[in-house]
């Protein structure tokens, strides 16, 4: 191995969520429960055995005032030190959350909350800017037979399904004591940083002709104050991120997807279907009258690069679809749910996940500019955010010595960003669904009815595909 430091310019898209984390959408949180106490020394291994194997891991975000642009610095050995936190400082954690005295919201969950909204990464303007580790471990001792492992990682180098492949990395390791031979898994990155997704979109697949590419800019632009939304509470104060989670049983689950299968449409589209109806509900609007939403659908791109990429290659690899949709309250789950998922599909044929990249960045970029831009300077830029396919993850019985006894991924989005950000994932064949949002913008109680009213709309549904 060099005893360099490395250095790798960020692309476009990275560049964009270099800007966004220090404004608060970005931030990724990997949470794990456990009913034991975790060996330490195995888990340190494992971080640097993962560091080792995935450079990115151990990089630094730097910022060049000159060029004002970012780069990864990428030092030569691993570097992650693993925070370790009692139960008096858990205790303080949970003490500072706004809702620290609900004992409907799990400890686990407040800290989750807590370590969310922890500012690591500051704006390069802040005095006390300097280059920041890509990921942070920490361990807390939540109570006497309750520990929780967090890693908190930047989501230019790490997007959603590689957080889950840096996941199931680690218990792999952690289970053989922190040791990488005999854990059968592939390295995708070969122990190289990749490209960023830019450099990887095959030729031609990006090209779009000028004047289309303005007509589509002032599209975006001129349509984003048109889009309606949940209503504002506090569109004043300084904002954070919360989280609600829903979840359905294995029946339910099931039933849901058998719904979603039989249409030919992903779960994707039937989430968000549910939220845009869910929210026309929450007003008292005219029966006939329609509201217009915005809604964001994430794309894992990395098959569809030059050359593919697999899961193992970690960074960020995703992309995204803007597409609005009018909303009645006629409108049915099922065929809103088509809407949602062949406009998408329909755009995702047509290569708009590659051509649009670059517009939604310079966007994106505004939107942070000129919050103003935005309705009530509130930032958001589309009601929903769901991904394309959910996270599947079954439980190892050769890990059950771990002692996980819970799971939460998810990120944060009080900055730029859609009102609802939706992490969903299938845990042995349960649906588990992280949702975030901003606060005091939405309140926990306004939010709650949301995706209580979200679920009934679900579950009643795939009742209905059964008994028909």
């Amino acid at each position: 191995m060099s005893d360099e430091i490395r250095i790798r310019p960020v692309g476009g898209t990275e560049h964009s969520w270099c800007r966004a984390v220090p404004g608060g959408t970005g931030t990724t949180v990997l949470g794990l429960l456990l009913s034991k106490p975790p060996d330490i020394s195995h888990l340190q291994a494992s971080l640097h055995n993962l560091q080792n194997l995935h450079p990115i891991l151990r990089s630094k975000i730097h910022h060049d005032p000159s060029r004002r642009d970012f780069s990864f610095l990428i030092p030569p050995s691993p570097s992650i030190h693993l925070q370790i936190l009692d139960l008096a400082a858990a205790a303080r954690a949970i003490a500072s959350h706004p809702d620290a005295d609900d004992p409907s919201i799990s400890d686990f969950h407040k800290i989750l909350e807590h370590e969310i909204n922890r500012a690591k990464w500051l704006n390069p303007s802040h005095p006390s800017y300097s280059d920041t580790d890509v990921m942070f471990a920490t361990v807390y001792a939540v109570s006497d037979g309750q520990w929780a492992v967090f890693l908190t990682l930047h989501t230019a180098a790490c997007d959603r399904v590689a957080a889950a492949s840096l996941l199931r990395e680690l218990l792999v390791l952690t289970a053989a004591e922190g040791k990488i031979e005999g854990g059968g898994f592939k390295i995708g990155d070969n122990g190289e940083i990749g490209s960023g997704i830019e450099d990887l979109i095959p030729s031609g697949k990006a090209h779009k002709p000028l004047w289309a590419r303005g007509l589509d800019m002032l599209g975006y632009s001129l349509n984003s104050f048109r889009f309606a939304n949940l209503e504002f509470k506090d569109a004043s104060s300084e904002r954070f991120s919360q989280m609600i989670r829903l979840k359905l049983n294995s029946d339910e689950t099931q039933k849901l997807l058998a719904g979603c299968k039989s249409r030919g449409i992903k779960l994707c589209g039937a989430l968000e279907a549910a939220g845009l109806i869910a929210t026309r509900c929450s007003k008292d609007l005219p029966p006939h009258q329609t509201e217009k939403y915005a809604v964001v659908t994430l794309i894992d791109c990395r098959s569809l690069l030059d050359p593919p990429l697999t899961t193992h290659h970690l960074g960020f690899y995703h992309s995204a679809i803007l597409n609005t949709h009018d909303i009645s309250a006629e409108d049915t789950l099922w065929e809103v749910s088509e809407r949602c998922y062949f406009s998408f599909s329909n755009a995702k044929d047509n290569n708009k996940h590659f051509t649009d990249m670059s517009d939604l960045n310079f966007l994106m970029g505004k939107a942070i500019e000129n919050p103003g831009l935005t309705p009530s300077s509130s930032m958001r830029t589309a009601l929903i955010s769901a991904f394309e396919d959910p996270i599947i993850y079954t439980s190892d019985p050769a890990q059950q010595h771990l002692g996980i006894s819970d799971y939460i991924g998810c990120a944060s989005a009080h900055g730029v960003g859609p009102s609802i950000a939706l992490f969903d994932l299938i845990r042995d064949g349960q649906l588990d669904c992280a949702c975030v949002y901003p606060s005091p913008l939405f309140s926990r109680d306004q939010m709650n009815q949301l995706f209580d009213e979200m679920k009934k709309i679900l579950v009643s549904s795939a009742m209905e595909v059964v008994e028909g």
